[in-house]
This record gives structure tokens, sequence and C-alpha cells, in this order.
């Protein structure tokens, strides 16, 4: 039955006016707003039920089609089998079964149903003529069935039979609005199952967990990474029933698994097992891979096998590698046992579990030691301690090759600290760098890809985790923190969200040392110019009544010389001797008074104005007798925009500089004075080929009467350099001295823009 159609059905449907105005269009819409509200009311109690949504949706769906019935299926496509327990069913007026008990009209294998699932698309029985309307539904006189598949995700998770008792076709209105009701169908199921999975997911968690929490308990209770390590050793032996274990962690030459914790013995056998020995706990730590061992007698493991102490013997063995957020491997925890096949699949889960915590422990506990101490360095050493010793810290916390923290100074970034072998103060562009692009971006940059990076070729580089130096709430940077690794394999530095958050968090201490010696060095240099200048105005009063009373006494004898020339000149042209020592006296007493007059200047207030570095540097050279045997080459001087300055002052500095500079080579060798620019500042070097003067001695060289060079006079070079930085500093500009003590000498001096000084 249900083969033949009559000629005279065929095709027949409402007119298009007829479907546009059918009130069914309303209900149906009706329908399936309650539809809607049904399935979100369904919740996690009630997850495992949707019969009250699947019921709306066939008693819709009679409405809709009158004198039809309707049946919903649910599907398991894992198991491609319809659920019979499911049936969710609607009749029609004056068609309900009279059978007692669950209808018998289960899908058959080769049915409407399954070919309905098999095709993901909807079957009506008229149009295919090898299909036979089910046993059960043609016995009770239905003419036609249509059968519609629930997919959700590309996932069948039931059908809905539409059966007609009239001889008819489907109207196309009514099988849009079963379209409708089958996609709320194939929703309520979908949703119902996703929930109850989530309910049976989360009782299974909820059951890990608490065997978990004490892990966690004992954890979190710990501060000492010792102790942390024997709460978890003890914990595994409980849940999985062992006798024996060990923590062996990793040492930092990568080489040797060296004991940590230990339970149920005394100590091990070996203390130190090497990474590419011949033992069980090396094996698992080379592959990275969990390795249970039911029997230790069994080969290849009787050959390789160390025991725990010399006096046991065991005979099964459990161990799992300690792997962090990196990849990296931190070491192995091994549990072992005299039975044998003492340990399951679920013991092994469950130690992986608490090897995850143990990864975890190391890498809190290291970091909280490091932060401890960084906190302290803050408080009680200067910013280049704090610096060098968070290159360190990022070396070992995150297994890197070296690392380096640079400043950004105009476009360049400059190394301040490294763990490397990277010369301090090496600079690098700003633009044409991974590290400066960091900067840049104001966000971490993780690479393995440092082929257009200038410093990797030199120093081998595969990989590297860079992150921005930030201050404040604008996110100002201020350089960068960067690690670096020469090991290419995956998992290292690139791929790790814990060790971008270590190296975030190390960068932020960075930047707050940075930020802290920058404020520090700003309230000393307002506190220095305030000293200075008081000093200078009180020694400036001084000096001017010093000069007027040498002038009244020093300033008398060229006078007294010439009344005796003029009154004794006859007999001074018969006297040679008293002729030129009255000469002598006169122009000594002059050019003491010019020397004196010179060096007072400097004490008067400067007057600023525009100058020319390079006409500075001329009139130094001038004045200052050069060696033939010293080469002076001079740099990109003539393009350097105008400073504010006191031209006297800054001449005076540079002539002080360059007589150091030659002294210091010996009257031999290469000075280069270079300039550069920016928009507020002018630096200026002055590098000299001598050999150079110890870090350790670079803040004393500017104190009154320093001299750090053996057969100086004393005063000679500290006076000259306390001149000069007291004048850089009434300037407004700075000095700084760059020398590893083997190489030469630098000095950099900052001066301000005349165009930034107008302005502000």
């Amino acid at each position: 039955m249900g083969k033949s159609v009559n000629p005279e059905m065929k095709n027949q449907s409402l007119p298009a006016s007829s479907e546009e105005t059918d009130p069914r269009l309303l209900e149906a819409l009706a329908s399936l707003n309650q539809i809607s509200a049904a399935i979100n009311q369904i919740g996690p109690s009630d997850a495992g039920s949707n019969d009250v949504s699947l019921q709306l949706i066939v008693d819709s769906a009679i409405r809709v089609v009158p004198g039809s019935s309707a049946v919903i299926y649910t599907y398991d496509q894992a198991a491609g089998l319809f659920e019979k327990e499911s049936r969710v069913s609607a009749e029609a007026d004056g068609h309900v079964s009279a059978s007692t008990g669950r209808p018998d009209d289960a899908p058959r294998p080769n049915g409407s149903g399954m070919r309905t699932i098999q095709r993901r698309h909807r079957t009506l029985s008229y149009e295919e003529p090898d299909l036979n309307v089910h046993p059960y539904h043609a016995a009770r006189g239905v003419k036609a069935v249509a059968c519609f598949p629930l997919i959700v995700a590309e996932q069948a998770v039931g059908v809905l039979y539409i059966y007609l008792f009239e001889e008819r076709e489907f109207t196309h209105l009514e099988q849009l609005m079963l379209d409708n009701f089958v996609n709320q169908a194939a929703m309520a199921i979908y949703h119902a199952r996703r929930l109850a999975g989530i309910r049976r997911d989360l009782a299974r968690k909820e059951e890990e967990l608490n065997r978990l929490r004490r892990a966690a308990l004992l954890i979190s209770s710990r501060l000492r990474l010792e102790e942390t390590l024997e709460s978890i050793l003890q914990l595994a032996l409980e849940v999985t029933n062992a006798q024996y274990g060990i923590f062996r962690l990793l040492d930092k030459s990568g080489e040797f698994l060296v004991t940590r914790a230990v339970s149920g013995l005394y100590l091990p056998l070996v203390e130190k097992l090497p990474l590419n020995g011949n033992s069980i706990m090396a094996h698992v730590a080379r592959n990275r891979e969990p390795l249970l061992i039911p029997d230790l007698r069994e080969e290849p493991w009787s050959k390789v096998y160390y025991p725990l102490d010399a006096g046991l013997k065991m005979h099964s063995e459990l161990a799992v590698p300690l792997i962090n957020a990196s990849g990296r491997l931190e070491g192995v925890l091994n549990l072992e046992s005299p039975n044998l096949r003492a340990f399951s699949e679920d013991d092994r889960h469950m130690l992986q579990s608490l090897a995850t915590y143990a990864v975890t422990a190391i890498q809190e506990v290291r970091l909280l030691d490091a932060v401890q101490e960084v906190a302290q360095l803050l408080l009680s050493q200067p910013c280049q301690k704090v610096l060098n010793h968070l290159s360190l810290v990022a070396n070992d916390l995150l297994n890197a090759s070296s690392s380096a923290i640079w400043i950004l100074e105009d476009q360049e970034l400059i190394l301040v600290a490294s763990s490397g072998a990277d010369r301090h103060r090496d600079r690098i562009p700003l633009q044409r760098s991974q590290i400066g692009q960091a900067v840049l971006q104001r966000k971490p940059v993780a690479t393995n890809d440092l082929d257009s990076d200038p410093l990797a070729d030199a120093r081998g580089w595969s990989r590297a985790l860079i992150v921005p130096l930030l201050m404040g709430t604008n996110g100002q940077a201020l350089g960068a923190f960067s690690v670096f690794s020469t090991d290419p394999q995956a998992g290292r530095l690139t791929e790790s969200e814990w060790d971008e958050k270590v190296l975030t968090f190390l960068a932020h201490y960075a930047a707050l040392a940075v930020q802290n010696e920058s404020h520090q060095q700003a309230l000393r240099t307002s506190q220095e110019q305030h000293w200075i200048a008081e000093a200078f105005a009180a020694v400036g009063d001084v000096s001017a009544n010093l000069l007027h009373n040498m002038n009244n006494k020093v300033g008398t004898i060229p006078v007294r010389i010439q009344a005796i020339q003029d009154k004794y000149g006859q007999l001074l042209g018969t006297d040679s001797y008293l002729t030129n020592h009255l000469a002598e006296i006169e122009h000594s007493a002059m050019e003491a008074m010019q020397i004196v007059q010179e060096n007072l200047s400097h004490l008067r207030p400067i007057r600023l104005e525009n100058v020319r570095v390079a006409s500075c540097v001329a009139e130094a050279l001038q004045s200052t007798q050069v060696p033939s045997s010293v080469q002076i080459k001079i740099e990109r001087l003539e393009d350097l925009p105008m400073v504010t300055a006191g031209k006297q002052s800054l001449t005076f500095v540079f002539r002080n500089l360059i007589e150091n500079a030659i002294a210091a080579m010996r009257a031999s060798g290469l000075i280069v004075i270079q300039g550069s620019s920016s928009p507020e500042w002018v630096e200026v070097s002055i590098t000299d080929s001598g050999p150079g003067i110890s870090p350790d001695l670079h803040d004393k060289i500017f104190e009154l009467n320093f001299s750090g060079r053996p057969g100086v006079q004393p005063g000679k070079l500290g006076f000259g350099l306390w001149w000069v930085k007291n004048l850089m500093t009434r300037l407004g500009g700075s000095v700084l001295v760059e020398s590893d003590g083997r190489h030469g000498t630098t000095f950099l001096l900052r001066l301000p823009c005349a165009d930034v000084e107008r302005k502000t």
C-alpha cells in the first residue's frame, strides 16, 4: 500500500494565495515559539529527557498537516541504530491506535527512516516506487508518509515521520512548515544529548578532582620545592599502592637526573643518573613518554634496571616524565613495587596527573623564589645589578641559551644586561630586528624565524621569545626583554604561554627597575643641578671678590715696572740682566691674571646661546697641543643641529676630553670625534684607542681630585673631568663613559637641541 496515487491527486496543492493566507502558518509560528521556549528550558537536571519539546513538535506537526499522525525516533549515529525506546508520537483525531502497549512501528533496516538517514534528505513515499509504508501504519489506513532527517552539525540524531490518512500529496506550505519543526526537533535532541554528555563528563571530572584535590592542598601548603615533591610522592604511593618512589630532576647541565625526593627507602643506590645512560628513568626522560613495566625480569628491562636501593628487589615499575608547559623536560617521577603487575593503566593516568601537579609546583616554586630575590634587589641594589640578575633568572626559569635586556634610545636598542657573551652597550636598529618589532608593536613576539635578524647568525640563535618593557598605564615602550635558544626543536620558547607569562612578569620588574633608576636619576640630577647652582653662585661671589683683590695687587705689577722703566731707562739700557728680569716679571704677572680670569670665568653664570658643536670642537683642537703621532678623525659634526650651551664652556669641555685622550694614549694613537642627533638631543662621542678605564672606576673618575692613571699628577685627571661633568650639568646635558678597561674609552656628551630648548 502507499505505492499508487490517484492521477487526479498528482501535484494537487493549495493555490498560492491560499498558502499565503493559510491560518496554519500563524499557528505554526506560534508553535515554533512555544517549542523554542521548551528547548531553552532544558537544563542539566533533566538533560537526559527532551520529551516535552519533542511532544510539542509532533503535536504541532499534525495541526499544520490535517488528517495526519506524527512520530519521532532518535538515532545513534555511532552505533548506526535507531533508539526504539525514544518514540514520541501524536495521532490525528479518529485514528488513535487500538492496540495496547507500545506500537510496533520501529524503523526498519530498509525502510524510509534508514533511507532518509543515509541520504540525509527527506523521503516522500509517493515519490519512491520501491518504498512501502510500514506495515503497522498501512494496516491503520495510512496512504502516504513523509520522513524528515533530524541533522545538527552534520550529525544525524533522529527522524520525523508524518503519516497521511488521505490519498494526497503534502503541499508546499506543509513541507515548509514541517522543515521548521524538523530543525527544532534536531536541536532539541542535540541539546539534550550535549547536556547529558556534559553531566557525565562533569561527574567523571568531579571524581578525578576529588582524588587530586588532596594533591593540590598539599602542594599549596608547601613553600620549599623538596617538601612539595615529597608530598606529591607520598600521595602517588597512596593512590597507586606503590611501596617505593623517587623524584629525579634534570640538572642545569641537562646531562644528569638528580635525586630530589625519595619515599619508602633511605637513599637510592645511584644519586645521579646520566641522561644518556642505560636506565629506565633515563629511557623515559629521553623518549618523553610514560612507561609501565609489569615485570622487570622480562627483556629488555632486566638489563637496564637500576634498583632504588641495593637491598630491594623490585618486580614492576611505573615512570612518567615531567614535561613543562614549554615541552621541556624537568625530570622523571618513578614508582616501584616488589609485586608483579602492581600498576594499571588507571595508575598511569593518575601518575601523569600528579606529574602535572609536580611540574606546576616546580615552576611556581622557582618563580616565587626568583621573585622574592628580585624584590629584595629592587629595594637595595642599583638598576644595573637588578637587570643583570633578571637576565640570569630568565635563563634559569626558561632554560634558554641566553637572555638580554635592551633599552630604547632614539631609534636604536642598546644592550644593558645579558647572560651571554654579548658586549654591554651593543646596539641594534629598531626597525630591522625581531626585538625591535616587539617594541614597536608593544606586544610579545615568539619566533623561530630569525633569518632576517642581524644578531641571530652571529650567535647561533634559532628560536626567540621577546616581550616589550612597558611603562605606566599608557604602555610606553622602554625597551625589550629577550630570551634565545639554540635548540631548533619545537616546544621551546615560542609555543608556551607559561614562558611568555614568566618573561612578561620578569619584564615588569625590569621596567620597574629602569623607571625607578630613571626617577632616581632625575631626582639626583635635579638635586645636583640645584646644589651646583647654589654652590657656583656662592663661589662666583667669592671668585669675583678674589679676582678684584688679585687685580688690585697683581695688576699693579706691570704699572710699577713701567714706572721703573721710565725712570731708569738709561740704567736698564746698560744692564740686560735687570731688563730681562723686569720683562719676565711683567709677563708672568699678566699671564697669571689671564689664567685666573680664564679659570674663574667658569664659576660665573653661563650665558646660554645657540652654538654649533663643530665650531667648539675646532676651537678646542686649535687651543690644544696635538702631537704629530696622534691622529684626529672627525665625523658628522657639520650636519648637527645647533645646541643650547655656553660656547666658552662647551669648548673647554671638548679641550679637556681631548687632552685626557692624548694623555691616555701616551701621545700616540687615534681619537675619533663623531656626532649624531635626534629630535630632542645632540650626542657627541669622543673615543680614544688607549688602554681604557675599568668599569669599576666609571663613576669615580668624575670625582674631584681623582686620578686613576699612574704617573699623572694628583688632581690633573679628576679635576678636569669634575669640571666636565659640572659644566655639562649646568648646560642641561650629561656625560657618560663607556669602556671595558681594555679597548679604549668613549665619552658620550648629550646636549639639548636649540629648537627643543626654545619650545620649552
